[in-house]
Formats: C-alpha cells, structure tokens, sequence
C-alpha cells in the first residue's frame, strides 16, 4: 500500500514488505532436509519394530468371511420365511455384506497407505542421494567453489579506494 493511501484512508502506516521470490539460503534448505531425512529414519526404523500388523489382517480376513456366511445364510432363512418378517431379515443381511466389504476396504486402506509412505521415503532418499552426489567427497557438504566476506558499505568503499588509490600510482 501506498503512503498516499494509507493518508487518504487515514491507516497506521504500514510495516515495509520483505521479498517472498528470495529463496531460502542453501545451507537452511540443507540442515531441513536433513532433518526430515533423520526422521523419515527414525519412522523407518520404527516401523519394522511394529508388531501384529499381519494380524490385523488375518482379523480383517476373519471379519469379512464372517459377515459374508452372516449373509448367506441371513439370504437363505429370508427365502424361507413368510414376506411380512422376510424384509427385516434381508436388512440385516445387507448390512452384514456392508460390513465385509467395510472390512476388506479398511485392510486395502491400510496396504496403501504403507505404499505411500514407501514411495514417499524412496523419493526422499533419491533427492539425498542427488544432493550428494553433487558434493565433492558425498559427505554433504558442498565443495567451495570461490571465497568470500561479509563487509559492511564503508569497508566496501575503502577497499575500492585504496585499489584506485593503487592503481592511479602505478600509471
């Protein structure tokens, strides 16, 4: 926002506006990186320690046959039964069949959602592995390619001054 506008609606003047196009520097992008890399490690290392994920299989497995012979045979008496009671039971059969399906969806759920985490992971160790393969030795630091200094305005001019100043003397 403008001086003049924030004077014609009579605004608290506004604090100055950074520039969000800067990137961040490379060294924070770095140590992020690498910390998400540790704990997609400790997550890594953590997972393998989980016990009783194949049984939470098994029952989802169980569940369903169950539901399903549930519903058989919920279909079968619904057959054999006088119409006025036989709506009731179909009822319950459907929702039997609803909760075999309900379980074999949650056990699908769960095999994508650990895919997910691996292909996740994977695509992390392929940046890592790209991020080191152009360091110099792959221990993560990037080679130096030139030096510098941190100088203030002042110190700037001087140092242009005293290489005028060097220059001038020498023709």
């Amino acid at each position: 926002m403008t001086r003049k506008l924030e004077e014609l609606f009579e605004l608290p003047p506004s604090a100055p506006v950074e520039d969000e196009a800067t990137p961040p520097p490379a060294e924070d992008l770095r140590s992020q990186l690498q910390t998400l890399d540790d704990t997609i490690d400790k997550i890594d290392a953590a997972l393998p320690g989980v016990r009783g994920l194949e049984a939470n299989d098994e029952e989802m497995d169980s569940l369903a046959e169950s539901a399903k012979s549930s519903y058989n045979d919920l279909m079968d008496l619904g057959m054999q039964v006088d119409s006025r009671f036989a709506s009731e039971i179909f009822s319950v059969a459907s929702n039997m069949l609803g909760h075999a399906i309900t379980a074999k969806t949650a056990k699908m759920d769960k095999k994508l959602k650990m895919i997910d985490l691996q292909l996740k992971k994977m695509r992390l160790d392929q940046q890592q592995a790209v991020i080191d393969a152009k360091t110099a030795d792959g221990s993560g630091e990037a080679m130096q390619t030139a030096q510098g200094m941190v100088l203030s305005r002042n110190d700037l001019l001087q140092r242009l001054l005293a290489s005028k100043d060097q220059k001038d003397k020498k023709e």
